[in-house]
C-alpha cells in the first residue's frame, strides 16, 4: 500500500516527537510492505516567523493531497505577544475548518503498567476505557461576532456560541455509531440548564437516539461530568460534546493516565484525510532537551493507519509495542517513579521500534 502523509511538525517538542512516530511508520511500512511518503508543511509559530502567517496556502495544499495528516504540537510564549489572528493557535483552527474536520476523537484508556502513574487511586481508574468525540469545527472559538468593543472601564469582550442542528447532528451521530462497537452508550454533555444551545444540543441527540435503538442515550451537565471523570470514570464509555466542553474535559480525563504524554487524537472529516496529533502541547520549557514522552504521538499514528488507511493489524501492532514497553518498565521523565532513570524521547521511539522487529520475527 502506497500513502502519502503530510508532517506538520510545528513547534516546541513537536518536531521531536513527530521524529518518534515517523520512526515507527517506517518500521511498519518495511515490516508489512507498504510505502509512506512524508511531504513536510509549516503550521503555527514557525510557520509564523518564516512565512508572516500561522497557516500558509502551501501547506492546506499539502494537507488537502494527502491520505493523513501528522502533526505535532503548536504555540508558546514566544508569540502570545501577537494579536488574536496571528496566534499559532489560529493556524491549527484555521486547518480544522479548511478542511472540515468536525470530529475529534480522543480515547482514554488505562495501561495497567501506568496505574501508579495516575494521582487516583488504583480501584478508581481500573478499567477504564473511555472515549470522547468533540465537536470541532463549530461552537464559541468559531462564533462571531468575536471582538472588543469600547474603553477603559466600559470595554467589553465578546465570543459568540453559535451552532446549527446540522453541525450538533453529525457529530451526535458519530458518536453513537462508534459507541454501536464498543459498549453501547453515550453520554451526551452541555450545560442545558443555562444554554440554549445546549438545550438544543439535547433535542438533537435525543432525535439521533431514535435511529440507534440498541444503544443507550444519557444526559449530563457539564459540571458534573467533571466531577464524575474523577469520581467514577469507569462508567462512561462514548462521552459527545461540543467544542469547548470537549476540549477541557479530555484534557482533564488525560490525568487518569497520569500524563498529557499519553494520549492520541484523530480528527476527521466525512470524507478526505484525517488528522493526527497527541493532545499535549509543544511545552516549549523541554523543547530540544529530549524529554518529551513520544508515546502519545506515535498511538496518534497507529490511529492513522486504522483510521485512515484501514490498516487495523498494522495500527495494533504499534499499539501492542507500546503497551509491552511499558510493561517491561520503560518510562520517559513524565510517568517515571521516584527513584528510576527514565528515557529519552530517542531511547523510549527505538524501545517501541524494537519490539515491533522483535514481534514480527516471532510471528515469521
Amino acid at each position: 500500500m502506497n500513502k502519502k502523509i503530510a508532517v506538520l511538525p510545528g513547534d516546541g517538542i513537536g518536531p521531536e516527537v513527530v521524529a518518534s512516530a515517523i520512526s515507527v511508520l517506517d518500521e511498519v511500512a518495511n515490516q508489512f510492505g507498504h510505502s509512506f511518503t512524508y511531504t513536510y508543511g509549516k503550521l503555527g509559530g514557525k510557520a509564523i516567523d518564516e512565512d508572516g502567517e500561522p497557516l500558509p496556502e502551501k501547506t492546506i495544499a499539502i494537507c488537502k493531497e494527502s491520505d493523513g495528516i501528522l502533526l505535532g504540537a503548536v504555540g508558546g510564549p514566544k508569540w502570545d505577544g501577537l494579536p488574536g489572528h496571528l496566534r499559532p493557535e489560529k493556524g491549527l483552527l484555521g486547518l480544522r475548518k479548511e478542511l472540515e474536520l468536525f470530529a475529534n476523537l480522543r480515547p482514554v484508556a488505562i495501561f495497567d503498567s501506568l496505574r501508579k502513574a495516575s494521582s487516583l487511586k488504583e480501584e478508581v481508574i481500573e478499567d477504564v476505557d473511555l472515549l470522547f468525540v468533540r465537536e470541532l469545527t463549530g461552537g464559541i472559538y468559531f462564533g462571531e461576532p468575536r471582538e472588543r468593543r469600547g474603553a477603559g472601564e466600559e470595554e467589553v469582550a465578546i465570543d459568540t456560541l453559535v451552532y446549527s442542528r446540522a453541525e450538533m447532528r453529525r457529530i451526535i451521530r458519530k458518536a453513537f455509531e462508534l459507541a454501536k462497537v464498543r459498549k453501547n452508550h453515550v453520554t451526551s454533555v452541555d450545560k442545558a440548564n443555562v444554554l440554549e444551545t445546549s438545550r438544543m444540543w439535547r433535542e438533537v441527540a435525543e432525535e439521533v437516539a431514535q435511529e440507534f435503538p440498541e444503544v443507550e442515550l444519557e444526559h449530563m451537565l457539564v459540571d458534573n461530568a467533571a466531577m464524575q471523570l474523577i469520581r467514577q470514570p469507569k462508567q462512561f464509555d462514548v462521552i459527545v460534546t461540543e467544542n469547548m466542553f470537549g476540549d477541557i474535559l479530555s484534557d482533564q480525563a488525560s490525568m487518569l493516565t497520569g500524563s498529557l504524554g499519553m494520549l492520541p487524537s484523530a480528527s476527521l472529516s466525512s470524507d478526505g484525510p484525517g488528522l493526527y496529533e497527541p493532545i499535549h502541547g509543544s511545552a516549549p520549557d523541554i523543547a530540544g532537551k529530549g524529554l518529551a514522552n513520544p508515546l502519545a504521538t506515535i498511538s496518534s499514528a497507529a490511529m492513522m493507519l486504522k483510521y485512515s488507511f484501514g490498516l487495523i493489524k498494522e495500527g495494533d501492532a504499534v499499539e501492542k509495542a507500546i503497551n509491552e514497553v511499558l510493561t517491561n518498565g520503560y518510562r520517559t521523565a513524565d510517568i517515571c517513579e521516584d527513584g528510576k532513570e527514565p528515557l529519552s524521547t530517542e531511547q523510549m521511539t527505538k524501545k517501541v521500534v524494537d519490539v515491533l522487529r522483535k514481534n514480527a520475527a516471532i510471528q515469521a
